[in-house]
Order: structure tokens, then sequence, then C-alpha cells
């Protein structure tokens, strides 16, 4: 059988939160879809209130602690991601952009990423596609077209009666497996030792 991995990231500060409920809804229906093509998947679940601590030492001194180390590496080496962040003063929370300003900007190089936000109100679904979509898109990740946002209304009853919030998060995770399922990501041997691209051990200095 066919294997892929997924890195499932939530930062919501609560626990539990809305945020990592809304994640666990999304993965199931990406590894549903993925089963339902022959592919055995394992998810790595990373909720970023346990590495606060070690996201903001490493952005004080440049290094990661071993717990924040594994972390990145598992989110870099997936077949897919899933990143879900709740909604603080219109955009992502400050955790979230610091996790992805710790990583090398070139590790999510072609990933496939499912994004996926929640907010008190419908009034912010928008952050989805001015704030997330572009942070993703600096990092060269593929991102799929539909994203979820979740608002407090859409885990009841009063739910959007047009576009439910479960048929989103199938309609999503479809868009996501058929990504996932051809990636090779988590197959790939990495050196690590290999020297990013850009390196050069002359500096600015070119060598005739």
């Amino acid at each position: 059988m066919t294997n892929r991995r997924i890195a499932v990231v939530s930062a919501g500060l609560a626990k539990p939160s809305s945020t990592r409920m809304l994640a666990d809804r999304i993965t199931t229906a990406t590894v549903e879809r993925l089963t339902e093509q022959g592919i055995e998947t394992t998810v790595d679940t990373f909720e970023l209130r346990d590495t606060a601590i070690d996201v903001t030492n490493n952005l004080l001194t440049g290094f990661p602690s071993p717990k924040l180390e594994e972390v990145i590496e598992k989110v870099a080496t997936a077949d897919g991601l899933i990143a879900v962040t709740p909604v603080f003063t219109t955009s992502y929370n400050g955790l979230f952009k610091s996790f992805f300003d710790v990583i090398d900007p070139q590790s999510l190089n072609g990933v496939p990423v499912l994004i996926g936000a929640t907010a008190g109100t419908p009034r912010h679904s928008l952050v989805l596609d001015y704030a997330l979509r572009p942070l993703f898109t600096y990092l060269h990740a593929v991102v799929v077209p539909t994203g979820v946002f979740a608002a407090s209304a859409d885990w009841g009853d009063s739910g959007d009666r047009v576009a439910t919030l479960q048929s989103r998060v199938e309609r999503a995770a479809g868009e996501f497996a058929s990504l996932v399922a051809a990636s090779n990501r988590s197959g790939q041997v990495r050196d690590p030792f290999e020297l990013d691209t850009g390196f050069s051990p002359t500096g600015s200095y070119v060598i005739d």
C-alpha cells in the first residue's frame, strides 16, 4: 500500500480549542479521501502552544531546541500540510506567524497546504485570502483552492445553510488529498549537510 505523511499545525491557544477541532475535522476528511485511493496516511499533529517558548527562544537566539527542531523537520518533510489558526486582530495570531518565521523559507517549496482559520464572527472569513494564502504563496507552497473558515455559529445548528462547515471541509479535503497523493516529499532522502542553493564559499567575491 502507498504511504503518505501529513503534518497538521494548530495555533489555537486554548485547550481544547475550536482551532484544533477544525484541524482534526479537516484531517479526518483528508485521511478518508486518501484511504479511498488506497493510500495509508500517517498524521503528525502539532499544537503550537506546546512549543511557544521554544519558538520565542529560536527567534532570539537563531537556534531551535531539539523539541522544536523535530517539529520543524516533520513539517518540512511532510507530503502535505494542514495549517489552522485563530484570527487575532483580523489576521493569523502571532504564534502562528512566529512558527513559520523560524522555518527555512525554502523548506516548504512545493508542499501542498490546506489553510484554515477560526473566529467568532463570519466577518473575518476573508483572512484566508488576504493573510494566510499570501504567506504560503511567499514560501512557494502549493495552496489548495478551497480554504476552510469556521465562525462560532458554524459549530451549531445555525450554521451556513448554503455551504455547511462539513461540506466545505469535504471539498477542501478532496482537493488537498489529490495533491498529497501525488507527492513524494516524505520519501525523499535529505542530506543533513547539504548547503543552501544560494550559499557561496567566497561570499560576494567572484573568482575569475
